[in-house]
């Protein structure tokens, strides 16, 4: 007895993938206002933006992939958060498959805070990234 169905399909040699375009309504942070849209290396700029300051895990409207867990790492040592900061950095945003690598990590800061840059390497050039960290 069979139980998956029989279809008789016929594949077409002549397909053609279309990249989904970014384009994306502009967040003007400073103005605190929406207006217009962005695409490409613009709205990639947004999108590392968004996944940097999304708590994973804490919002029901996001897949578990989507964010980046940074609520475990207040009042840990500099000797962890360095090390574990970057791996987590590296596995939120590469979850976005328009982003190819993120590379060139540099850490400073004094006690209590921590300021990470680093590059974005996506499918529409690269971005230099800055974030600050409380811990």
């Amino acid at each position: 007895m069979k139980l998956t169905p029989e279809t008789k399909i016929e594949m077409n040699n002549n397909i053609v993938i279309q990249t989904i375009p970014t384009l994306t309504y502009r967040v003007q942070q400073d103005k605190e206002i929406v207006s217009g849209t962005v695409d490409e290396l613009e709205a990639m700029k947004q999108a590392v933006y968004k996944i940097l300051f999304t708590e994973r895990y804490q919002y029901e409207i996001y897949n578990w992939e989507y964010g980046m867990e940074m609520r475990n790492l207040f009042g840990r040592a500099k000797s962890y958060v360095i090390p574990e900061i970057k791996k987590r950095i590296e596995e939120a945003l590469l979850a976005d498959d328009r982003i190819k690598a993120v590379t060139d990590f540099e850490f400073s800061g004094g006690k209590g805070s921590l300021e990470v840059k680093f590059k974005v390497h996506t499918i529409f050039g690269t971005l230099e990234v800055e974030r600050q960290v409380d811990i």
